[in-house]
Parts: structure tokens; sequence; C-alpha cells
């Protein structure tokens, strides 16, 4: 881990203004001095940063603070990492980032089921982590091919609207988390186009981005829960024998 953070200091009541970047970050670590190096970094990147040690008030914090980027320990006292990204998702679109000292893969498919945009496993270096946030900040809210285009996507009974990043099906609002609806919106711009997983994480992730690409298949997943999909059907979200996914019809 980079050594190099200046020093830091506690981070900001909740409900004070957001910072001249307007966003704001919320760093969720039991570990005292990594929290603080890595809120001094979000700080130098022009966030306004809170800082908590304890999973239950994370989740009050949270409400209050109402933060763009959320950077989340699973080893945490009073509600563990994975809890807390669950009710946090109950009101909250923002960017999670999840940190573990357990490289297991099941630990990390467990985190980002619930909600989790992307993972880092410890040690990391928080430079990279920075640039992590700033690519999910970066993402383009539709494809740069779409940016004129204003009507809304329909298959079938599902209905997207790219422009203003809204979902129903049959009629009923569906919510997204960022991640999924940033996915959905991929496929949904171009539905005849079977994407492979790497061509996923370039539009959704960003193409620097480096990491397990199953990550996909996770939110996939979620999304079709969402959707009421049956992967064996794909009625929205196809799966591409050997390649990866592409848009359903609907039917």
């Amino acid at each position: 881990m980079d050594n190099d953070a200046g020093p830091t200091a506690p981070g900001p009541a909740a409900g004070t203004p957001k910072s001249p970047s307007g966003l704001r970050a919320l760093v969720v670590e039991d570990e005292t001095s990594l929290a603080g190096v890595l809120g001094s970094y979000l700080e130098r990147d022009g966030f306004e940063t809170t800082l908590i040690h304890d999973g239950l008030q994370a989740v009050l914090i949270a409400r209050d603070v109402d933060p763009d980027v959320i950077v989340l320990d699973l080893g945490l006292p009073t509600l563990d990492g994975i809890e807390v990204c669950r009710q946090i998702r109950t009101f909250s679109d923002a960017y999670v980032v999840v940190l573990t000292a357990r490289s297991e893969e099941v630990d990390t498919l467990i985190g980002l089921s619930v909600g989790a945009d992307d993972y880092m496993t410890k040690p990391f270096s928080p430079r990279e982590l920075m640039a992590r946030i700033q690519a999910m900040l970066r993402r383009p809210r539709t494809p740069r091919e779409a940016e004129d285009q204003h009507h809304d996507l329909r298959f079938a009974e599902l209905k997207v609207d790219v422009q203003g990043r809204d979902v129903w099906l049959g009629g009923e609002p569906v919510a997204l988390t960022r991640t999924e609806f940033d996915l959905l919106a991929a496929l949904a711009q171009r539905p005849r186009m079977a994407f492979s997983r790497r061509q996923l994480i370039d539009h959704v992730w960003g193409q620097t981005w480096v990491g397990d690409e199953h990550l996909v298949d996770v939110h996939i997943g979620h999304l079709r829960r969402k959707l009421g999909d049956d992967a064996a059907v794909g009625r929205f979200v196809r799966t591409v024998r050997g390649i990866g996914y592409r848009m359903g019809s609907g039917a």
C-alpha cells in the first residue's frame, strides 16, 4: 500500500454542504490508519469525505451524507460489510467499492450480490482504488453513439429510458443500481450485438479496469433477478454461449 498520504482529519459532519466538486465519499473501515489514508486520497481528488469505523453507524450516516461513492470494508464491528451494503442499497444508488482481506472468491461474489459495484483485495494501492473510483464516475450515462437519442427502448413489457435512467417492467418501475442500469443500457442500445465480458467491462467499468471478469456474471444475475428473467429462457438478457451476453426481445 502507498504510504505517501498526508495528514488525515475526521470526516465532516453529516448534512454539511457538498465540496466544490459536488462529490461526497463515505469511507467505512475499522482500521483507522487505513481509513485516514483513503480519506486523504479522496479529499485530494475533491471529495468531501466522511470516515466511519462501525457498520451500524455507517448505515445511519449514509442516509444523512447521501454519498456518491462508498468505500466499504467487509470486516466491521456491529454489522459486517455485507449487511451494511444490503441495507444501504435500500435507499442509495451510490457507487460501492468493497474492501476485503479475504481472497476467497465466494466473499467477493457475496459482496457483489448485495449491490456492490466493484471490489479490491487487501493489500492494495490507494492510487489504484482512486483510479477505479474515477473510472466509475466517468462512466457515460449513455453509450456515446446514443447520446442524442431521446426515445425509450422497448423489449415487449420492458421499457428502458436511457436518458432519464429509468426502467419499467409491465408499467411498474424497477429499482436498479447504477452498475445494473449501465449494463442494461449497454445491451439495450445495441440489441443485435453479442457482448463479451471484456466488452461489457470496458463499457461499464472502463478500459483500465483489471480484475476477475466474472464480475459481469454476478451483476447480470442480479439484473435478471430484478427483471424476473430466467437465465435458461433469456427474455431480456440472453447468454450467448462462448461469447457473453446480448439483449433479448422480451418475448
